[in-house]
């Protein structure tokens, strides 16, 4: 088996899977078409696991499948799915109570009735084996009582964190970009646009490589980071068809085309053609817009365009090189996301790689359980 599996790592993908994940505070989320699971590593060192469903996609409206479209509706999606994982994560990682994990085997209906009936640990082995995922299921821990419910202000201390993230965001990622190209190159004109997009372009993407390498010089996103290689290692297992155990997962690149560490950095590829394309100088120059009042509309105008560019990203990234990973063209448009991975990820431990595994396992049996429903 160790032989065959080196040589499928080799070999490439034998099949693409459209399940996608992230990491959280010690544990991993994936999520599917019909649902999505987080599992978390508790202080005791036990396993809490979560699932939650998923709106059937087939319903939704005609527009929000268009192509662009599809990408920003994804991503808001994808936003909202990370958020409510990361609560769930910080309401189970440091519970103090002896044994208050989950069992790893059997996932605990999610709040809000959402996942009708827990997961038994024979029906996940049963499904996982015709679904080519794991015949071993990662140890269990013994249940007890569920967690409880978190409160209010912890939620909304959850959103203002988070709605200061996105305020921060903007400001490193695009406010200050624009100013620093605005003292460099002088105001945005006709005739210096694309230069003027390469030098922001090109700040933006050192302040990106600055920050993701100072914030992974803290321990625990440090742990997060090495999650994250977990996910991308167990997603390259499944796809090559060989059981989900760490030992196979561990056979494999941390590195992955259709990351999000590859999406924002072709945003910012993106980005510098988009830019140079729209007139922003030829609009300031028709609203008479000088000094403070020029930089304002140039800085408006990157978040008018933030959406087209995502939009084109998610084709790029998610539709075109998710279905076509060993396109040597593909790993020459996302070389330069693949090797931005080297930061964002860390070689997993065994306990994190369970994590990874716990997660996707529950995700596909979502599917097969979909899939035989349907017939």
């Amino acid at each position: 088996m160790g032989m065959l599996a080196a040589r499928a790592a080799d070999a490439g993908e034998l099949f693409q899977t459209h399940i996608g994940g992230s990491a959280v505070l010690e544990g991993v989320m994936m999520r599917g078409r019909c649902g999505w699971a987080v599992s978390v590593r508790t202080d005791a060192g036990g396993m809490y696991v979560e699932e939650r469903a998923l709106p059937d996609a087939a319903e939704r409206p005609a527009w929000q499948k268009l192509p662009i479209v599809r990408g920003c509706v994804s991503f808001v999606e994808s936003m909202r799915i990370s958020y409510e994982a990361l609560s769930i994560a910080v309401d189970h990682v440091y519970d103090e109570a002896p044994g208050g994990a989950a069992e790893a085997g059997a996932a605990p209906s999610a709040p809000g009735g959402e996942m009708g009936s827990s997961c038994a640990v024979q029906d996940t082995a049963e499904v996982s084996r015709e679904a080519r995922t794991s015949r071993q299921a990662p140890p269990a821990d013994e249940p007890d009582a569920p967690a409880e419910t978190p409160d209010e202000p912890s939620d909304a201390g959850m959103f203002a964190s988070v709605a200061v993230g996105v305020l921060l965001g903007v400001g490193l990622f695009v406010a200050l970009p624009v100013a620093v190209t605005n003292l460099l190159m002088g105001d945005l004109q006709a005739h210096n646009s694309l230069a003027w997009n390469l030098v922001e372009a090109a700040f933006r993407l050192a302040v990106l490589v600055a920050y993701i390498w100072g914030v992974g010089r803290l321990p625990d996103m440090a742990r997060v980071f090495a999650y994250h290689g977990a996910e991308h290692q167990a997603i390259h297992c499944y796809e090559h068809g060989l059981d989900l155990t760490p030992e196979n997962c561990m056979r494999f690149s941390r590195l992955h085309v259709r990351c999000g560490t590859a999406f924002i950095v072709m945003t910012v590829i993106i980005a510098v053609a988009v830019n140079a394309v729209v007139p922003v100088g030829a609009l300031a120059d028709a609203l008479g817009a000088t000094g403070i009042a020029r930089w304002l509309v140039v800085f408006a105008s990157r978040l008018v365009l933030l959406p087209l560019v995502m939009g084109i990203s998610y084709e790029i990234t998610v539709r075109w090189a998710g279905k076509h990973p060993d396109n040597p063209l593909v790993r020459i448009v996302l070389w330069p996301g693949l090797q931005m991975q080297r930061l964002t990820t860390r070689v997993p431990d065994r306990g994190m790689l369970e994590c990874a595994i716990s997660s996707l396992v529950r995700v596909r049996a979502q599917e097969v359980r979909a899939e035989r429903a349907r017939m």
